[in-house]
């Protein structure tokens, strides 16, 4: 080797290692007269980009605010949170993919990001390929909301209208493939029932329009109905949970309520590009689960029906992995189609 390609190759190791936080150490003489590599990591090196594939004001993003709060602090750089809603989360979802794996650019997902592989034949992402998993951020079960105006309190009532009017009643999403979609595709399966899906570009939009009765029914996010809910402006008639949630304990679940089998958890995950490098990983995951795990962020996940969770990476992409065999299983025997 001479002494160029020493220098390069010493300068690479000695970047890597800063980036890791180890020590560095000369690896060559022909270094002695260069100029000194800094003592911190350079990542990251301007601010990292939060991309979050559903609306502002939805549970994601909920989460991802005081996330990206938390890292901008920890990290000494602005983390900007980015809403790219659309296409069932696709379109934020696909920016990530092709993003340099530099750490500059991370994704909030909800639970849909394991039912979108199920739902379509092509995506211009492979879901288990194209990404890194960080953690999950957070878990909470969603609420079968109903406008006030439906004539309907139980669950049971619900199906018998629903029975007595097929494909009449509309039910609003936060968007095709989305767990507010997959989760009211399968109490339909369950239930032998059929309302109309109309799809919107996030959770807020969905409910708002619960709320102008443009829809009458929404399988909808706690953390999105619940305000809405307590405020009087929408009617829950039961959780997706495999239990009671802790904040609504008189709420039945949507088993109790007669429909056995029926369960449904969603959540929420930080992900970035693949190849993103190691350090960086442990780094942001680091970061991420003190965050979640903070007195303040517990609370707010509290008021929204949720828990942190802060799995590690690997248990991360297990998920993942059973989450897209089971919902190609389901969709498959519902004979559910994206729209």
């Amino acid at each position: 080797m001479n002494v160029r390609d020493a220098a390069t190759a010493t300068s690479t190791a000695a970047v890597l290692a800063a980036l890791a936080g180890a020590p560095l150490v000369p690896i060559a003489p022909a270094l002695a007269a260069a100029p000194p590599v800094p003592a911190r990591a350079a990542w990251p090196l301007k601010p990292v980009r939060l991309i979050v594939p559903q609306s502002a004001g939805g549970s994601t993003d909920l989460v991802a605010r005081p996330l990206a709060t938390h890292l901008s602090s920890a990290l000494g750089q602005n983390v900007l949170v980015d809403n790219r809603p659309g296409a069932g989360s696709v379109i934020g979802t696909e920016i990530v993919a092709r993003a340099a794996p530099d750490g500059h650019t991370l994704l909030a997902v909800a639970a849909s990001f394991t039912a979108t592989p199920a739902l379509h034949a092509k995506l211009p992402f492979d879901s288990q390929r194209d990404f890194a998993p960080i953690t999950v951020l957070s878990a909470f079960p969603n609420l079968l909301v109903v406008h006030p105006s439906l004539p309907v309190k139980t669950v049971q009532e619900l199906l018998a209208l629903a029975r007595a009017k097929p494909g009449v009643l509309n039910y609003g999403t936060s968007g095709a493939a989305t767990g507010t979609h997959m989760s009211m595709e399968l109490f339909m399966h369950l239930t032998g029932t059929r309302l109309v899906h109309v799809p919107y570009k996030g959770g807020a939009p969905s409910v708002q329009a619960l709320m102008t009765n443009e829809v009458q029914v929404n399988m909808a996010t706690i953390s999105t109905s619940l305000p809405q809910v307590r405020a009087g402006r929408l009617r829950a008639l039961a959780t997706t949970g495999a239990r009671r949630a802790a904040v609504l304990p008189e709420l039945p679940t949507v088993a109790e309520s007669g429909v056995p089998g029926f369960e449904y958890s969603s959540w929420t995950g930080l992900l970035a590009p693949a190849k993103t490098p190691r350090p960086v990983i442990e780094r942001v995951h680091a970061e991420a689960v003190k965050a979640v795990n903070n007195p303040e962020m517990k609370a707010l996940l509290a008021t929204e029906g949720a828990e942190p969770v802060g799995s590690t990476p690997a248990q991360f992409a297990a998920q993942i992995n059973a989450e897209i065999a089971r919902w190609t299983q389901v969709v498959k025997a519902a004979g559910i189609r994206a729209d």
